[in-house]
């Protein structure tokens, strides 16, 4: 199966891909889904090259890439990578490792693209919800207004540091993804891993006053959403990568220990979450995001789990862990 849509025509060639974090949750399962349609992947690391489908690169290098002609005439580039959120309190430091970690490699990734002789026809750059702050029940969708916050300055100049691609010609598309949802294994935990130890003992339940909005997405919708964003061209700039029924926390920990078997009465109050985390509660527990994937809805994507119940009951099940 060729890759359709990437500028008019079917390519005979076989479709190739740049992909970066392909060692996390979404990329492992992403990688996989890629292959399964006949792409071959060349994987960015930081780490030297360990095969043919390995290209070490040092974004705050100049070159970044020693041999850059390695890119040339790639199907699509994806960039995943950045450093997680959650790891660590926000300290200066690690908000600095947050910024650089997405926004300089996201500059170095599209400047490197956009002076190749063949550059690829669409570069996908993650982004997030974030980008809107903390907007209560408000609906949003791709043409609303930022918000502010670390966060939301963020996204802001994470989707701006793509300009070079976009300038070259280059379908650029910033993947603003919700929560993704998926099987929790060792290796890969993922966001659901995290919130399970303490479900399954029957000591979780909402975060704050729990009425914040979470947008979020299957881990299967979400890779299917990238293919799909691929195959069409005519989608472009923000897309939100996000299922159509956002729910609020108390609504998520209520399903989730219902799918669990397990009571959800303890209840996180907001200044202990500020106590132990800081600024990062604020912004990663108790903000309120109602994000609809407008874009991906009106070009025809169907979701496989659009409602948090079949989400969390396929994350679950037993042949997914």
């Amino acid at each position: 199966m060729h890759l359709l849509g990437m500028g008019g025509a079917m390519s005979d060639a076989a479709p190739k891909a740049l992909l970066s974090g392909a060692s996390g949750m979404l990329g492992v399962a992403l990688r996989r889904t890629l292959s399964s349609h006949n792409f071959s992947t060349l994987q960015l690391v930081r780490r030297p090259a360990a095969s043919d489908a390995e290209i070490q690169w040092n974004p705050t290098a100049i070159p970044a890439i020693t041999d850059a002609t390695q890119l040339e005439n790639l199907t699509a580039a994806i960039h995943l990578s950045g450093s997680n959120v959650a790891a660590h309190r926000w300290t200066p430091a690690y908000k600095r490792e947050i910024a650089s970690s997405r926004i300089d490699s996201t500059c170095t990734l599209a400047t490197t693209l956009a002076r190749l002789r063949q550059p690829p026809r669409a570069l996908l750059v993650a982004s997030a919800t974030g980008i809107y702050g903390n907007r209560g029940d408000q609906l949003l969708d791709e043409i609303s207004a930022p918000g502010s916050g670390f966060l939301a300055d963020l996204c802001r100049q994470w989707e701006a540091a793509a300009q070079p691609a976009v300038d070259a010609g280059i379908r650029v598309v910033h993947l603003r993804f919700g929560v993704v949802l998926g099987p929790s294994s060792k290796s890969h935990p993922g966001a659901l891993g995290k919130m399970l130890p303490i479900l399954r003992l029957g000591l979780g339940g909402p975060l704050g006053s729990g009425s914040q909005w979470m947008s979020w997405i299957s881990l299967h919708d979400a890779v299917a959403a990238i293919l799909f964003v691929l195959q069409t061209p005519s989608l472009a700039g923000p897309v939100n990568l996000t299922a159509p029924n956002p729910v609020t926390n108390a609504e998520f920990t209520r399903t989730l220990a219902r799918q669990l078997h397990r009571p959800a009465f303890f209840r996180a109050p907001a200044f202990a979450l500020r106590i132990a985390l800081g600024e990062m509660a604020d912004e990663a527990l108790l903000s309120s995001a109602r994000a609809l994937p407008a874009k991906l809805t009106a070009a025809g994507f169907q979701f496989a789990y659009p409602t948090i119940d079949l989400c969390l009951a396929a994350a679950l099940a037993p042949h997914s862990v």
